[in-house]
């Protein structure tokens, strides 16, 4: 998998490419990860990328020609199965998304910064939207590294064992049940003796109840879907 980032703070992106499972997967050739400085197709001397908006009102708007200029010249070295715009009035990032996108050979996604980009943008070049949540970060950096992450862990190969993926919360619309692990006893609390019996099949089904009961409790929307 490709992914290529435009944005005009690529610095705020680097760290997360450089740790944990995200660099595994890039140093394992299974992900590529490309970020594009937005300035660098800024306009005049001194590399314009946003502008007031038309009608007045508080905060700039990245302007049309860096962004298309930038898409226009990705989109001649290669085509893209998804063109994602990062900002919160979308439809908001869950597991269903993330296993699409897992899917897919080159994504391209634009991150938001103030106001948003012009609307024109998104109607002509953009082809998915995505909110991680009902609040406003200063930009869609750390959104887009956080599609990256959900996305990417789920690549054949990149986790230690592929199967962990396929039991995370939201797979099938219910969280993850309690997990344990060593001592099995620590300050009186006790692990559930299940867990202890070496029965599997008595394991799982104990496991699956306990999955629909913290959903019903914290998550009860979940079991309407």
């Amino acid at each position: 998998m490709r992914i290529d980032i435009i944005t005009v703070e690529p610095d705020l992106l680097r760290s997360p490419f450089e740790n944990s499972m995200m660099k595994r997967a890039i140093e394992k050739n299974l992900a590529e990860i490309h970020l594009h400085n937005l300035r660098e197709y800024g306009m005049g001397n001194y590399r314009q990328v946003d502008d007031y908006q038309f009608g007045g009102g508080a905060g700039m708007v990245l302007m049309i020609e860096p962004i298309a200029n930038c898409i226009e010249k990705l989109l001649a070295e290669r085509s893209y199965d998804e063109i994602i715009y990062m900002t919160p009035d979308a439809k908001t990032l869950n597991q269903a998304t993330a296993n699409a996108l897992s899917l897919k050979e080159n994504i391209l996604i634009l991150t938001g910064h103030y106001k948003g980009v012009d609307q024109r943008i998104r109607d002509k070049y953009i082809t998915k939207e995505i909110s991680i949540g009902d609040y406003v970060l200063t930009g869609g950096e750390l959104a887009a590294a956080v599609v990256c992450d959900a996305v990417i862990r789920l690549i054949p190969g990149v986790l230690g064992d592929e199967t962990s993926a396929l039991t995370d919360s939201f797979q099938d619309n219910l969280l993850s049940p309690p997990v344990y692990t060593r001592p099995a006893e620590y300050e009186g609390m006790k692990v559930p003796e299940i867990l202890l019996s070496g029965n599997f099949p008595k394991i799982e089904e104990w496991r699956a109840e306990q999955a629909y009961e913290r959903t019903k409790q914290i998550r009860p929307d979940l079991l309407d879907e």
